[in-house]
């Protein structure tokens, strides 16, 4: 086999492998940036194309997240700004049955007013929120993706917590 050939079949192995790896957390991260699962599922398609073709290109000294979930967030943003409106937040399809015990209706209520208030957010506050404390990834990481610096990633998951807490706080009045 031709070292050409013998390079394309690697790199057609390592982008399955990541594929499989990330596709259901960088689906995940796209539906939480758009909202809209058919924008969601467009987005993660368009970063698996951009991996497939850049692929080559990547250090394969450093992880490949941080780069796939900075694309993904880049996506988000393009796809946000391609439909002109500012990220509005859809309803993710609830459970078949209705929650049974009075604390499961309350964590329901609990995660559709944080729905709702995500799309009150800027695109960095949202985006930064989303990977730090519903993705997990550490201060750094979310500041690697979004190419800031770590205390402004800090502040901008702050001021969206400050955000949330305050349009719960509205929507709870608004409710009694």
């Amino acid at each position: 086999m031709a070292t050409f050939e013998r390079r394309k079949a690697e790199e057609r192995r390592a982008f399955e492998r990541i594929m499989g790896e990330c596709e259901r957390r960088v689906l995940r991260i796209a539906l939480r940036l758009l909202n809209n699962p058919q924008d969601a599922q467009d987005a993660a398609q368009e970063v698996f194309l951009k991996l497939y073709k850049h692929l080559g290109r990547l250090d394969s000294t450093q992880g490949y997240e941080a780069w796939l979930f900075r694309v993904t967030v880049n996506v988000c943003h393009d796809i946000a700004r391609r439909r002109r409106t500012s990220v509005a937040l859809e309803e993710f399809p609830e459970p078949a049955r209705p929650p049974e015990a009075y604390h499961d209706a309350l964590r329901a209520e609990q995660r559709d007013v944080i729905r709702r208030g995500l799309a009150f957010l800027g695109p960095k506050e949202r985006a930064s929120l989303v990977l730090r404390d519903v993705e997990g990834l550490t201060t750094r990481e979310v500041a690697e993706i979004l190419g800031s610096s770590e205390t402004t990633v800090r502040a901008q998951i702050s001021t969206a917590r400050l955000k949330l807490r305050e349009f719960s706080r509205r929507w709870s009045r608004r409710r009694l």
